[in-house]
């Protein structure tokens, strides 16, 4: 059989088609755009990411020329938009997941704060759907606050459903049901009866005619989730970090349901035919961001000169940077944190800055892996990684080294869509064994190559100068 994977991201709308043995015999991308707006706002006009989407997978079919079985989906999570479910028309733009117009959050949530993190796995913070839900109704949007991947599958398929995985990401879900909280819709002021079903990732939800004839849907899931699975990351203690427009690092936490002690995200990773499996997570939200603010200062011409760059200085000449350009995520949750950069003198030059830009970036990874390691109870083995970053061989070794961790650079930037395809494989088949594609390519890996001591400093380092943005943004 042939799948159509859609993987409808921040800055793109893939769509591939995959045989049954996980090749791909045709991709296409469509283009996202995102706007800011005023006060940290960040948002998507709803028409052209469906429009993306048509295209994208349009797209591929045209090019695969074969018959096509069923459609996975994946989508970007955290982001959401108010609509008419009658007409199906958005009543405002999308609000990306990027957007902190929620924060601060108003005083009755806040001293919720810890009851939410017992409910539903996740540290009270704007960056999740629920806090952007309540926002935008406080702004007066009618009609229903959904994720956008209701709103998006309700225009394929006529269903109006969200899957498990894109649920646990909205403060609302009770991770140990799997089902939609009435404490926690309480606590925002959420009508619970407004809230889409929540699904499995690997079961039929409807048909779509958008891409010739008619498909099932019957895969579906957020899109870190699904690049977890489509790395093979099945086991538990397995963990990948994802390279965009952020850095998204999770790791499987197998069947038993979890919560972290350290400052970290639970979700479910996955459920198919009944059966969940569990992650933990944590985010960098500026990465990939951070390399286009430093092309737009001139530090770098673009990012494909990053490895030159990173190769003409030896270190980063006593500049240290927090990347904390979007706030500070996990184990932190500080939003209103800005970007430090500290230690510039005339010496400095723009590949300092950029060095110093990138191991900032690298040590915040460290910071999460040490917080996931003790949740886990035991050491990471290795860290694969996907995401346009991590072709940057250079990038990818301050990563080992501070990390400590061989790094496994995964060798497709498909992982998502390989994902949420073998979700859609399961679901076709009505089964709930999910079997990851395997991926073409050899795994390139990248080993440490300083010592423990010096990992431990530059990591001592970065969290001494984190502690210095936190306590500039709570005085």
């Amino acid at each position: 059989m042939n799948i159509l994977a859609i993987d409808q991201g921040t800055s793109s709308t893939k769509g591939l088609v995959l045989d049954d043995a996980g090749q791909i015999l045709a991709r296409s991308v469509a283009p996202v755009s995102t706007v800011p707006a005023a006060d940290g706002g960040v948002e998507l006009d709803p028409e052209a990411l469906y429009r993306s989407v048509l295209d994208a997978g349009n797209a591929a079919v045209a090019a695969a020329r074969v018959e096509v079985s069923a459609v996975g989906f994946a989508n970007q999570g955290e982001t959401v938009l108010a609509w008419n479910r009658e007409t199906g028309s958005p009543a405002g733009p999308a609000i990306s997941w990027q957007d902190r117009r929620a924060s601060p959050l108003p005083e009755p949530i806040e001293a919720s704060g810890q009851r939410l993190c017992e409910i539903t796995g996740l540290p009270l913070d704007a960056y999740f759907a629920a806090p952007k839900m309540q926002w935008l109704r406080g702004q007066g949007a009618l009609g229903v606050i959904t994720t956008s991947d209701t709103w998006l599958l309700q225009r394929l398929t006529g269903a109006y459903v969200t899957d498990v995985t894109t649920a646990s990401r909205t403060m609302l879900l009770d991770l140990d049901e799997r089902d939609w909280s009435g404490e926690a819709a309480q606590i925002f002021g959420i009508d619970i009866e407004m809230l889409p079903p929540v699904v499995g990732c690997a079961t039929v939800i409807g048909e779509t005619a958008a891409f010739g004839g008619r498909l099932p849907v019957c895969g579906l899931a957020v899109d870190q989730q699904a690049a977890l699975l489509g790395e093979g990351c099945v086991e538990f203690g397995a963990a990948k970090c994802t390279f965009g427009t952020g850095a998204f690092l999770l790791v499987n936490m197998g069947a038993e349901r979890c919560r972290s002690v350290g400052g970290l995200s639970a979700s479910v990773a996955w459920e198919a035919g009944g059966q969940a499996a569990y992650c933990l997570d944590g985010q960098v939200y500026s990465v990939g961001a951070a390399v286009d603010w430093l092309v737009q200062l001139g530090a770098l011409v673009r990012a494909e000169d990053l490895d030159g760059v990173l190769g003409s200085v030896l270190d980063s000449g006593g500049v240290s940077v927090v990347p904390a350009f979007a706030g500070l995520g996990a184990p932190y949750w500080k939003p209103g944190a800005h970007a430090l950069i500290e230690g510039i003198d005339l010496a400095t030059t723009p590949a300092h800055l950029v060095r110093a830009t990138l191991d900032g970036v690298a040590a915040q990874i460290a910071v999460l892996v040490a917080v996931v390691e003790r949740d886990a109870g035991t050491a990471l083995r290795s860290l694969r990684v996907d995401g346009g970053l991590s072709r940057s061989a250079a990038f990818m070794q301050l990563v080992a080294d501070v990390t400590q961790l061989p790094v496994e650079v995964f060798p497709s930037p498909d992982a998502t869509a390989l994902g949420v395809a073998a979700l859609a494989v399961a679901g076709f088949e009505g089964t709930s064994t999910l079997s990851p594609f395997p991926y073409a390519g050899i795994v390139r890996c990248i080993e440490p190559l300083v010592g423990a001591d010096e990992a431990a400093t530059r990591r001592r380092c970065y969290e001494q100068a984190v502690a210095r943005v936190i306590e500039g943004c709570e005085s």
